[in-house]
This record gives C-alpha cells, sequence and structure tokens, in this order.
C-alpha cells in the first residue's frame, strides 16, 4: 500500500506525548488547588484516534492474503543491512489493536491517579502515549533491528510510569524491572549481532529483514543456531514472564498504579510471548524444535508455580501478578506444543488475558484507591456497600479463570486441545493449574466481597459514571468474545498455519480405530473368498 497507515499509528501517540509534553504542567500537589483536566483530554483524544485507526486496519485487514500486510520498508542504517520495515500478518495485528483498545481505557480509568506523583500529570500520559506508539512499532516490526531498539525503548516509559507514580518502593520495583529486562536485552543482543555476521557471511551482506533472514537462517550450522536462538528466548522468557525469571513482576504489579499495570502486564509483556513466535519459531525452526520438550516443561512449572503461590499472597495486585505468571505458562505451553489448535488459542489467550487481567487490575485500584489499603485482610462485605464494584469484581475473577461463556475460556480450551493432541501428561499438568485458579480466585472474592461489612468499609462510595465507562468496554468484549470469537480466529488461523508450515510441523490426521477395523475385516474376507 503506497499510505503509511502503520507509521501513522505508532506516530499518532508519540504525537500526543510530545504535545502533553509542550502543554503547561498541570498538577494538584498543591493543597487547595485542583488541576486542569487538559493532559487527559489531550491523551484521551489521540489514544481514541489510534484506536479509530486501527480498527480501520483491521476492517482492511485481509486474512486469506499470504505474507505481511501494509508493508513498509525503507533503508535505515545501510551498513548494518537494517530497515524501517513494518508490516502485520494475524497474530501482529491482534496484539496491535490489543493495545489500541486498552490505552483509553486505561487512559480514562487512570485519570486521577497522576496526581499523586512527583512529576507533572503531564509526564504521566505522556508516557502512557508514548508505550503505545512503541508497542504498536514492536508487534508491526518485520526487520530484527529495528525490532530490538524498539523493544529496548519499551522499558523507559515503563521504568519512569513505576518509578515516578508507583508506591513506597517504587524505585526498588522499578529498577529491579529495568535491570531484569536489560540483562535480557544484552543476551538478545548478542543474537542480534550474530544474525548480522551468518547473514553477511551467508548472502554477502549483512541484513536484518526477516523476509531475507528466513531462508539465510536455514542453512545456518546446527549449533549457532541454536545459540542464536537461545539468546532470544531468554529475552523474551524474562519479558513473558517465564519461571525462574518473572521474579520482577509481582514487585512491579505491587508498586505501580493500577493504569501502569495494566500496560505493563497486558501489552508489554505480550511482546515476550509475540516474540517467541515470531522470532524463535520464524527464525529458528530446528533450534525451536530441539529446546520444545524444556520449554514445555517450563510452561508447566509456571502453570503450577503461579497458581500454587497465588493462592498465598496477602496483596491483592501480588496476586494478580502471580496469576498473570500462571496464564503465561497456558501461552508458551500453546505456542510450543507446535500445533494449529495450540497456537491459535495461545494468540487468542494473549489477546483476552489483556482484557481479563486488564479489568482486574482496574477494577482492584478503584478497590484500593477507597479503602487505602492493597491487603486482602482489610477488606470484607463489600457488595453489601458497592454492589457494582463487587459485581464487576465478580465478572473480572471469572474471566480469569476461564468461565466458559467469558472469552479466556475459549483460549484456554484451544490450549489444552493443542496440548492433549501433543502429549497428555502436559495437558494433565496444566488441568490441575485450572483448578487451582478457581481456587485462588474464589478464596479472594469471598474475603474481600462477602461476609460482614468492616467498620473501615461502611461508607464506601460505588463505581461512579468514569470508572464504569472505563470498564464497560472490557466487559463487553470479553463476554461478546466468550460467545463468537470467530472474528478473531479466523484472523489468527492463517498466520499460525504460515508458521507450522515454516517450522514443517503439520496437525495430525484423525484416527478412526473402528473404520480401521471395518476395512482390515473387509480386506480379510475378500481374501479369504479369493482362496
Amino acid at each position: 500500500m503506497s499510505f503509511p497507515w502503520l507509521t501513522l499509528a505508532l506516530v499518532l501517540p508519540l504525537t500526543g506525548a510530545l504535545v502533553l509534553m509542550l502543554l503547561p504542567k498541570s498538577s494538584s500537589a498543591r493543597p487547595g488547588e485542583s488541576a486542569s483536566a487538559l493532559p487527559q483530554q489531550v491523551a484521551l483524544a489521540f489514544s481514541l484516534l489510534t484506536l479509530a485507526l486501527t480498527v480501520g486496519l483491521a476492517l482492511r485487514f485481509d486474512p486469506n492474503a499470504e505474507g505481511f500486510q501494509f508493508e513498509e520498508v525503507h533503508t535505515w542504517i545501510e551498513g548494518f543491512g537494517a530497515h524501517y520495515a513494518l508490516g502485520l500478518d494475524g497474530i501482529g495485528l491482534t496484539l496491535v489493536l490489543l493495545t489500541a483498545v486498552l490505552t483509553p481505557i486505561v487512559v480514562l480509568a487512570s485519570w486521577g491517579d497522576a496526581d499523586r506523583g512527583r512529576w507533572s500529570v503531564n509526564s504521566f500520559f505522556a508516557w502512557l502515549l508514548a508505550l503505545e506508539g512503541l508497542a504498536i512499532g514492536v508487534f508491526a516490526a518485520t526487520d530484527v533491528f529495528l525490532f530490538y531498539v524498539l523493544f529496548e525503548a519499551t522499558l523507559l516509559p515503563i521504568y519512569f510510569l513505576i518509578g515516578g507514580f508507583g508506591g513506597a518502593r517504587r524505585s526498588y520495583a522499578a529498577t529491579k524491572f529495568l535491570v531484569y529486562s536489560l540483562l535480557g536485552g544484552l543476551v538478545m543482543l548478542a543474537s542480534v549481532i550474530g544474525l548480522y555476521v551468518e547473514s553477511a557471511r551467508s548472502s554477502g551482506g549483512p541484513t536484518y529483514l526477516l523476509s531475507e533472514l528466513v531462508p539465510i537462517m536455514g542453512d545456518v550450522d546446527t549449533g549457532v543456531g541454536r545459540w542464536l536462538f537461545l539468546g532470544f528466548f531468554v529475552a523474551f522468557a524474562i519479558k513473558a514472564p517465564m519461571f525462574p525469571v518473572h521474579t520482577w513482576l509481582p514487585d512491579a504489579a505491587d508498586e505501580a498504579t493500577p493504569g501502569t499495570s495494566v500496560m505493563l502486564v497486558s501489552v508489554l509483556d505480550k511482546i515476550g510471548t509475540f516474540g517467541m513466535i515470531r522470532f524463535c519459531l520464524g527464525l529458528f525452526p530446528e533450534a525451536s524444535t530441539w529446546a520444545t520438550p524444556v520449554v514445555l516443561v517450563l510452561a508447566v512449572v509456571s502453570i503450577l508455580y503461579g497458581a500454587l503461590v497465588a493462592i498465598g499472597q496477602r496483596s491483592i495486585p501480588r496476586l494478580i501478578a502471580y496469576t498473570s505468571v500462571s496464564h503465561f505458562g497456558f501461552i508458551v505451553l500453546g505456542i510450543f506444543v507446535m500445533n494449529s489448535q495450540g497456537q491459535v488459542g495461545s494468540t487468542l489467550y494473549m489477546f483476552n488475558h489483556g482484557l481479563s487481567t486488564g479489568l482486574l487490575f482496574l477494577v482492584t485500584g478503584f478497590l484500593i484507591a477507597r479503602r487505602g489499603s492493597r491487603m486482602i485482610p482489610d477488606f470484607g462485605g463489600v457488595q453489601s456497600v458497592a454492589p457494582l464494584l463487587a459485581g464487576i469484581f465478580l465478572v473480572a475473577g471469572l474471566s480469569s479463570l476461564s468461565l466458559p461463556g467469558l472469552s479466556p475460556f475459549v483460549s484456554e480450551f484451544l490450549v489444552m486441545t493443542g496440548a492433549f493432541v501433543r502429549d497428555w501428561w502436559y495437558a494433565a499438568f496444566a488441568v490441575l493449574g485450572m483448578v487451582l485458579a478457581a481456587l485462588y480466585i474464589l478464596l479472594m472474592y469471598q474475603r474481600t466481597m462477602t461476609g460482614p461489612v468492616r467498620p473501615a468499609i461502611e461508607g464506601m462510595r460505588d463505581l461512579g459514571r468514569r470508572e464504569l465507562a472505563a470498564m464497560a468496554p472490557l466487559v463487553t468484549l470479553i463476554v461478546a468474545l466468550g460467545f463468537f470469537p470467530q472474528p478473531l480466529t479466523d484472523v489468527i488461523r492463517p498466520a499460525v498455519a504460515d508458521t507450522l508450515s515454516h517450522v514443517g510441523r503439520a496437525d495430525p490426521g484423525p484416527t478412526v480405530t473402528g473404520a480401521d477395523t471395518e476395512a482390515e475385516t473387509g480386506a480379510d474376507a475378500e481374501t479369504e473368498g479369493a482362496d
């Protein structure tokens, strides 16, 4: 296409961030003064424009077309073989849509959260928009070097959002997040340099374009390919996050504002699982197959470990963070079972997890703001004084445990189907994780929402119109996609088929034992008749 739609989708929120930084600083830190709502209004306007643009891209997207769509390729750093290259397949489009849907919701839900930060309100919403633009660029990048630059750039907005506007231990949480992420980025950088060397050796000149790297990497020495794969996989496992490199997430989620937690867990962490599909499987099919048994074990461990640790948490945001460790285990399991059911379910899980966990973080944030505490024992009887808040909290929790009729159920069902097709024992352990999910969600709801009303809860106000308006789209999408997920699965399935074809995997055909036996019996009868 001649018009740079993806560049516009990337630049729009970045432009909004720049506009916010140029506006007069708005802060309500001084007592007796109210802050102007102009920064929030500007951020909401730019995020809605970006959403409208991405919805337009989705409507123009042809799920039956081969390769990437809306492609833009321009030489960037010729000596490195780096290009400014963007394009979308069904998997990338799904995550770009998720980013664009969540950002205006987070802006609306975080209307007053920035007031308690060390910096201006402008900075808070500018960093939110910057993160949206960079994340869209990551999901659309079709050049490895461009992907790496944007991958690292996304660290800055989240670092400042946590460190500047988080809780009492925000500096510790932000630093721990940054150290883990930079470590993963440095490991990936070694593999990025390795791609430069291998592409220059194989084709006479370096390249980072995916379309040119894929055939080159098919001829790379097996040992080299496996080392390069590990560099990417370690970075993506930290980002995802997977056990045992997940420990930065509970601290970050516990200290960040609810809106920041949504952008961190529902958007930024998806870069890890997206990267596993796009780069680990796309560039290193042999190494991915070689590493699959270990990755599947780590995925199952993540599922069970995250669920078990979540049960014992006293802080609600930490509990949600550990549930996400478990959920990301399901996503990785679906990717590496190497069949269409698992990978379609995994990509759909990324989208649906973003909705359900985003809703859970937001309603929890409203709850904590009213009580002034994030600890589960400080609550009780909330449903008696704030029934709307308790009702949406229940919907978010039931969505997180994948109740049938809500969107995550479809994703989890497909992942489990793919796991059973691959090997029944992976699925058997994953089923235990589903049982534990019901336990930690229902226990959290029982301890916070039911029972006698605690004195500190009396007089708690219910959700206001702005808060309901922020969460209504998430509730609507969770219910709608629970009954009708086909619009997303139709977009995802062709991209998954291309990935599996590249890895050299195909879904096993159906085995009908009765029909086989009948055929053999008929053949025997014909033989006897001939005799």
